[in-house]
């Protein structure tokens, strides 16, 4: 039900308690698009994508793939196209970005788009950089129509979690409840 709400610019994030909520949560984001027919863009842990991947055992991935209806990337290895000096540039991002979301997009296909690289910034300490990055999806969500689901962990909100929460969901345009994605 949640997922049919999505509105085709929305920027959504969840605060996960484990990995299988997070699991859950990203696996349902992604077998509504491929329901929807819809080219699906996963920025994520080499370890979330294995993980993930087993939990869609039940599409034809390979043939996704080719068609670059789904696009599984590795969140470091994204990171470092367009970080400079720990920080998000943002020309090298768009130029990043956009080339991957062309991609996604040819056919005419819609594209949602999942990202774990925030997560990876602010488990870091880079709390900046993450709400740069944050900021600079926001930008580039202008110039391009398509739902970002982005996800950080709970246990990484230590200091003063309360206002750092805030300071993230004031990022996004939705929070994506827990028990929607069990």
């Amino acid at each position: 039900m949640f997922w049919g709400e999505m509105a085709p610019c929305d920027h959504l994030v969840q605060i996960y308690n484990n990995d299988i909520e997070f699991l859950n949560g990203v696996a349902r984001f992604v077998s509504d698009g491929f329901k929807k027919r819809e080219s699906v863009i996963i920025i994520a842990t080499a370890q979330h994508l294995k993980s993930l991947e087993g939990r869609l055992s039940f599409f034809d991935l390979k043939r996704l793939r080719a068609d670059d209806q789904y696009i599984p990337l590795d969140a470091e290895e994204t990171l470092a196209t367009f970080m400079v000096d720990d920080w998000p540039d943002e020309e090298l991002f768009k130029k990043s970005v956009t080339a991957i979301l062309k991609r996604a997009g040819k056919k005419g296909r819609r594209v949602r788009a999942f990202g774990e690289m925030v997560a990876i910034l602010w488990a870091q300490g880079k709390n900046g950089a993450t709400i740069s990055l944050e900021h600079l999806w926001n930008n580039l969500m202008k110039d391009h129509t398509f739902p970002l689901f982005c996800a950080y962990p709970k246990s990484g909100f230590t200091d003063n979690a309360v206002e750092s929460i805030k300071q993230i969901c004031s990022t996004h345009s939705k929070v994506v409840p827990c028990g929607c994605c069990d």
